[in-house]
């Protein structure tokens, strides 16, 4: 059977990589409604679970116990046992969530319904809602401050960033950015707070003491049209050295020095690359990418893509945890 060079050669990269801790990848698959769970040591799909009906954005419990999944035609959010991979309960959600983020003391969760121009806010021990949040036209993007007491919110359609007082569930400001911003991160100190524009191509980095826009990162890919380059999920890495951030349909994912917000690299990943997630030691990087049903993963110490492994239809959110 022959080889080719770049199978050769990617298969090297994987095995002179650094050994990862021992972890899972859970991936959820919009067309497929399940969930795939890799081991995050042989990259093999060892379970696939069936949920609900397009399930995307996902997130894990603080004992990483359970995992949380907008099930968004179902109009519920579902709570994934993962000692037993059964679905035990349901969470009030309003209408199509499509993305949430949890609160760092691990019981409240906030959730987008794009149709309704809201934002929910569950209480997950008493499984009730606790608030409603008007906000802007299509609310997307989630992101919380280390320390719980920010939330922002991005709408679609508003072109802006909602910060939210998470004690009064009231908006405090808000701020204006490119077309269609579509994620929201934080980086660790909660000093910053990183919003992609899918439409405008573009990432901006807030003050979150000033709300003001300290910088506009702009893409650029030789060959490619500005109007395949769409942002949409990032991570920063805890030190405040990097960022990534997936480019969608251009299928990479941008390096960027998180200090001087100058984009380094570019890395060719999967079709129509969507989410992320660092494994817990940051030493790598799961992406999504929905249009070619695969997941590349990338070794942070050297910006190498190691690796792409099958699942299910339209993968779309991903998340790591320890063994």
């Amino acid at each position: 059977m022959r080889i080719s060079v770049a199978a050769a050669f990617a298969g090297l990269l994987l095995l002179l990589a650094p050994a990862a801790e021992a972890t899972t990848v859970y991936v959820s698959n919009e067309k497929d409604n399940s969930i795939s769970i890799l081991d995050g040591d042989s990259l093999q799909v060892r379970a696939t679970v069936p949920v609900g009906q397009r399930p995307r954005g996902i997130a894990l419990s603080k004992d990483n116990r359970h995992l949380y999944i907008c099930a968004g035609d179902d109009d519920i959010v579902e709570i994934l046992d993962l000692e037993t991979l059964k679905v035990t309960g349901t969470l009030p959600s309003g209408p199509d969530p499509e993305l949430f983020v949890l609160h760092p003391d691990g019981d409240t969760l906030y959730i987008a319904n794009e149709d309704d121009n809201l934002v929910t806010v569950v209480n997950i021990p008493k499984r009730q809602v606790d608030a409603i949040i008007e906000v802007g036209v299509e609310p997307e993007g989630m992101g919380i401050s280390p320390d719980g007491r920010i939330l922002v919110n991005t709408s679609e359609t508003t072109n802006m960033a909602h910060f939210i007082d998470t004690e009064s569930n009231s908006i405090v400001d808000n701020v204006l950015v490119d077309s269609r911003p579509r994620f929201a991160e934080f980086s660790a100190d909660g000093a910053e707070v990183w919003v992609t524009s899918e439409i405008g191509g573009s990432t901006a980095v807030i003050d979150v003491a000033t709300r003001e826009v300290l910088a506009t990162i702009y893409f650029d890919l030789p060959g490619m049209r500005a109007s395949m380059i769409q942002p949409v999920g990032v991570r920063l890495t805890s030190d405040g050295k990097k960022a990534y951030i997936a480019l969608g349909p251009s299928n990479h994912v941008a390096v960027v020095n998180a200090q001087t917000y100058e984009v380094e690299d570019y890395l060719l990943v999967g079709k129509r690359v969507w989410q992320l997630a660092f494994s817990p030691d940051e030493t790598r990087l799961y992406t999504t990418n929905g249009a070619s049903n695969d997941i590349s993963v990338i070794d942070t110490e050297t910006d190498t893509v190691l690796k792409s492994v099958p699942v299910g239809r339209y993968p779309w959110g991903v998340v790591v945890s320890p063994e």
